[in-house]
C-alpha cells in the first residue's frame, strides 16, 4: 500500500527529486525526420512536358539537391543541376528510381534549373525533384 505524504516540506523534497530523476525529451531529431521532410516537399515534374525544369530556389529544408525516377519507361535519366549564377551544368548524374544526390552542399537561396535526359529517345519519366 502506497503512503501519502502530508507533511509539506516532505512532499517538496520527493517532488524536488522527482524533477531530477525524470528524463528529458531529447531536442534532436532522428536523421529519418530531416529526411522525411526533405523529400516531403519534392516537386513532381513529367520529362516530355520539358527538358529543364525550373527555375527553383533552395531553401533550409534541404543540404543537398536530390532526384529520383517515380514512373516511365524509360530505365533511368540524365540530371544535372545549373545554378542561375553560373550558367552551365554541374556534371550530369545517372539517377534511377531510388533518390540520388545531383548536386551536395548548396547555399540556401540559391537559384537553379534542372536539365533531364533520357536513356532512349522519345522514351518517358516522372520525376521528383526535392531541394
Amino acid at each position: 500500500m502506497a503512503k501519502i505524504l502530508t507533511h509539506p516540506a516532505a512532499a517538496a523534497a520527493l517532488l524536488a527529486a522527482l524533477a531530477v530523476s525524470v528524463p528529458t525529451t531529447a531536442s534532436a531529431a532522428p536523421a529519418s525526420t530531416a529526411a522525411t521532410s526533405c523529400y516531403g516537399g519534392a516537386v513532381t515534374v513529367d520529362y516530355g512536358d520539358a527538358a529543364e525544369f525550373g527555375p527553383y530556389t533552395t531553401t533550409s529544408r534541404c543540404s543537398d539537391i536530390n532526384l529520383r525516377m517515380i514512373s516511365g519507361d524509360s530505365e533511368f535519366v540524365w540530371a544535372c543541376v545549373k545554378f542561375t549564377r553560373v550558367g552551365e551544368c554541374n556534371y550530369w548524374t545517372k539517377v534511377g528510381r531510388s533518390w540520388k544526390t545531383i548536386a551536395t552542399d548548396v547555399k540556401n537561396g540559391s537559384k537553379f534549373t534542372v536539365p533531364l535526359g533520357v536513356d532512349l529517345e522519345g522514351a518517358s519519366a516522372r520525376v521528383q525533384i526535392a531541394f
